[in-house]
C-alpha cells in the first residue's frame, strides 16, 4: 500500500458519513465536485478546480502493461473535468469529458491540477494513458482556453516511458504515471509525478525535461507537491502507507534540481504554498495507520517550526492561496464511485 490511490479504500464508508468536525476557521466555499484535486485562482478572479471524476468501465487488459493487482487493472471513463467557481462560490463546468480512471481497489485519477502563465491556463492529466483505459489519450499537459476548448501541449505518458527514474517498485508501478502537483514559474511549468518520484519541466512550446529525479537520492518517498522559493524550490512528499506521523519532509531543492536540505516532521503532504515567508502544508491525514476522516490538517512551517493552523479535514487533496489571503482547500478529494458530488472547496482563514 504505497501511494495516493489507496486513500479511498481505507476510508470510503466512513468518509461519506463523517460529520463536520473542522476547526472554527474552516468554512465551506463551494460544493458539488467529483474528487476535486489541485486548484488555482485565475487572472479573471475565478477559482479553477481540477477534478478526477469517477472512472468508468473501459478496459485495456491485453493491450498494454497494466497497473499490478490488487490496485489494477484500472478502468477508464470520460468524466474528469475542470470547474470554474465564481468569487461567490458558484460552480460551473469549464471543460468536461476528460479521461478518468478508477482503480480496481482505491482511488480515481483524472485532471490532477491546473496552472496559469499569464492569462493562459494549463491542465495536468493523470487519468490518461493505456494503463488507465485510454489508449488514445495519453497523460498530457493540456493548453486550455477561456471558452473551454483545449489542445495537447505535451505527451507525458511517452516521456515517462522513455525516461525512467532510478527507483521504481514493481508492485506499485504506474506505466503512465500518477501526475499530481503542478505550478508555473518564470514561464515554465513544473509537474510532480509521485509514483516514479520525479519533477519534470514543460516549456510553453511543449518540450519536456527532467528537473529532478528525487528517487535517485531519496528512494520511493512519493513526492506530491512543489513550491517556489527565492533560490529554488521546496518539494513535499506523501510517503508510503501505513502512515508514520512526522515521516514526511520538506525537501529544499536548488535551481539546478539538487536536494540541499531535508526537514522532517510533516505527515502525508499533498500540497504546499507560500504566503509571505511562511510555508503552508496540507496533510492528507495526520493520524497513524491509514487515512482517517476528519484527520486532514494544514500546518505552517516558519523556518523549522511547525504549527497546526486548521484541523478536521477529510481526504484534502489540493490547496492554494486566494486573492483575499485565505487558503482554499479541496476537501473530500478522493472518494471513489459511485459517490459523486461529495467534494467541496473549503476556505481556511489563517489565524
Amino acid at each position: 500500500m504505497k501511494h495516493v490511490k489507496w486513500i479511498a479504500l481505507a476510508l470510503f464508508a466512513l468518509s461519506v458519513l463523517a460529520s463536520a468536525q473542522t476547526s472554527s476557521n474552516v468554512s465551506v466555499f463551494a460544493t458539488g465536485f467529483n474528487n476535486p484535486r489541485g486548484l488555482k485562482w485565475g487572472p479573471d478572479g475565478n477559482l479553477y478546480v481540477a477534478e478526477a471524476g469517477f472512472g468508468g468501465t473501459a478496459s485495456t487488459v491485453g493491450q498494454c502493461q497494466q497497473v499490478p493487482a490488487p490496485v489494477g487493472p484500472e478502468s477508464g471513463g470520460w468524466n474528469a473535468r475542470i470547474s470554474k467557481v465564481t468569487p461567490g462560490g458558484t460552480r460551473s463546468t469549464l471543460v468536461g469529458g476528460l479521461p478518468s480512471a478508477a482503480a480496481a481497489i482505491g482511488d480515481v485519477l483524472g485532471v490532477a491540477d491546473v496552472a496559469f502563465i499569464g492569462n493562459q491556463m494549463y491542465a495536468l492529466m493523470a487519468g490518461g494513458g493505456c494503463s488507465h483505459g485510454h489508449p488514445n489519450f495519453p497523460n498530457s499537459v493540456l493548453k486550455v482556453n477561456s471558452d473551454g476548448t483545449w489542445s495537447r501541449l505535451a505527451d507525458l505518458s511517452a516521456y515517462i516511458k522513455l525516461h525512467p527514474t532510478a527507483v521504481t517498485e514493481p508492485d506499485d508501478f504506474e506505466p503512465d504515471g500518477t501526475w499530481y502537483g503542478f505550478i508555473a514559474d518564470a514561464g515554465v511549468l513544473y509537474a510532480v509525478e509521485p509514483n516514479h518520484g520525479e519533477v519534470d519541466t514543460i516549456s510553453t512550446s511543449g518540450i519536456v525535461s527532467r528537473f529532478i529525479d528525487l528517487s535517485a537520492t531519496q528512494g520511493h518517498v512519493v513526492p506530491t507537491s512543489i513550491a517556489r522559493t527565492a533560490k529554488g524550490f521546496v518539494i513535499g512528499n506523501l510517503n508510503t502507507f501505513p502512515i508514520d506521523p512526522g515521516s514526511s519532509a520538506r525537501y529544499t531543492v536548488n535551481a539546478n534540481g539538487a536536494v540541499t536540505a531535508i526537514t522532517k516532521g510533516l505527515t502525508t503532504v499533498v500540497a504546499m504554498v507560500f504566503k509571505g515567508d511562511d510555508l503552508y502544508v496540507l496533510e492528507l491525514s495526520a493520524a497513524p495507520g491509514f487515512p482517517t476522516p476528519n484527520a486532514g490538517t494544514v500546518v505552517r512551517m516558519r523556518g523549522t517550526t511547525i504549527t497546526t493552523v486548521a484541523t478536521g479535514l477529510t481526504v484534502p487533496t489540493g490547496m492554494t492561496v486566494g486573492p483575499d489571503g485565505n487558503l482554499y482547500v479541496s476537501n473530500f478529494g478522493a472518494i471513489p464511485a459511485p459517490t459523486t458530488g461529495l467534494g467541496q472547496i473549503v476556505k481556511i482563514t489563517i489565524p
